[in-house]
């Protein structure tokens, strides 16, 4: 997994177009600011062999059980947690936002192989396109 706290660290991502979309979003968050960590947030990018339970480990938050109960994915009264999920052409993007300030975490999954089976699942089942796949998509 790697762990993105600030824009200068997005040069880590060897994929260009989730590098360049994390470059986006550092610039948008930032909006003309100097990034600011206790601000502004962070951002990850799962990489193959990264279980699930390491990135909730990292990012503090819920991905594959409901918030407020055990229920997990692919449960009936599974509900996800996060505050955005959206479909990328070669990615999914998942925001949380964790405090009324706007600090937030953004986790980049690769539609890749080596992407775990039931993260992949979810992200298929619950995203929606972004503006720019739907665009791309025309």
């Amino acid at each position: 997994m790697i762990v993105l706290r600030g824009p200068t660290l997005a040069s880590n991502i060897p994929d260009p177009e989730i590098r360049s979309l994390v470059e986006r979003r550092f610039t948008e968050i930032c909006a003309g600011e100097e990034y600011n960590y206790d601000l502004h947030g962070y951002m990850i990018v799962v990489e193959p062999g990264d279980s699930v339970e390491s990135l909730e480990k990292e990012s503090s938050c819920p991905i594959l059980s409901d918030l407020f109960d055990d229920t997990c994915f692919g449960g009936p009264d599974f509900s996800p947690s996060y505050e955005a999920l959206e479909e990328h052409s070669g990615c999914y993007e998942m925001v949380f936002i964790l405090n009324d300030d706007g600090f937030g975490i953004d986790i980049f999954i690769p539609k890749t192989s080596g992407i775990d089976a039931d993260l992949l699942a979810m992200c298929a089942i619950y995203a929606v396109p972004a503006p720019d796949f739907t665009a791309q998509a025309t």
